[in-house]
């Protein structure tokens, strides 16, 4: 998102356009006694958060309430506000922004790697693969070939290393579906595009943003789609580098 302040009328735009019934929000790069929540209740939203002053931050806007069941990822709470957990509408519904990592020389790359370790062993402990249970956000992983724009050239390096591709696919054995490669086995979309160098227009990006759901939910899948259009300029309104992902349940 790049920070929700700068990003808030482009957010408010996408939510009247697309009438979401739950949403996931990720690098909110704000403190929760800032987070504009009448602006949302405006909408017709409920909204809770887990923010940080400049950095990550994740929050859930929701037509019913909703009912907070974790914040934070227990024992990596030193690298941010970066989980957030609520029972809404029927789910398990959870909102990660996933370590960057930065590069593989960086102490960060293994902090990322403990980080989604850690989420693997909290739905391990706390969650049931049985259950409606959605787990969506960025989780900077290209898990496959198909979901880079240069396999070739960029297998290896960050996002596409092994070790990186192993730990999502971790979720995937656990019980979880990819819902957009579920029903788009073959598709090559991306959800992330840098902004330099025309990337967007050239379609260089990574598929790194996910809507992963449970088999309980999957069965309910109508459709899903990367909402391409919401990456371009709206009336001199700058999106963010990343476009939405979109399920409909039925």
């Amino acid at each position: 998102m790049n920070g929700l302040r700068a990003r808030l009328q482009y957010v408010l735009r996408w939510i009247r356009a697309r009438k979401p019934d739950i949403v996931g929000l990720q690098e909110l790069k704000m403190r929760d006694e800032l987070f504009p929540t009448s602006v949302f209740e405006e909408e017709g939203y409920h909204a809770i958060s887990h923010g940080q002053k400049a950095w990550n931050g994740v929050a859930v806007l929701s037509r019913e309430p909703a009912a907070v069941r974790q914040v934070g990822l227990p024992g990596q709470e030193d690298f941010g506000a970066r989980l957030l957990t609520a029972d809404v509408q029927g789910l398990s519904f959870t909102t990660v922004y996933v370590p960057n990592g930065k590069s593989l020389e960086h102490a960060d790359f293994g902090r990322k790697l403990v980080w989604l370790d850690e989420l693997a062993r909290h739905f391990r402990e706390h969650h049931d693969p049985s259950a409606a249970t959605v787990l969506c956000g960025d989780f900077n992983v290209v898990p496959e070939a198909i979901d880079t724009w240069n396999e070739q050239e960029l297998a290896g390096t960050i996002f596409h290393t092994e070790s990186e591709r192993k730990r999502f696919a971790y979720f995937l054995q656990w019980g979880f579906s990819d819902l957009f490669r579920r029903r788009n086995p073959d598709e090559r979309m991306f959800s992330w595009w840098d902004y330099r160098g025309g990337s967007f227009y050239r379609n260089r990006g990574l598929r790194i943003d996910f809507l992963l759901g449970t088999e309980p939910v999957a069965r309910k899948l109508e459709s899903v789609r990367v909402d391409r259009d919401y990456r371009k300029k709206k009336d001199g309104l700058t999106a963010s580098d990343h476009a939405p992902v979109i399920a409909d349940l039925g």
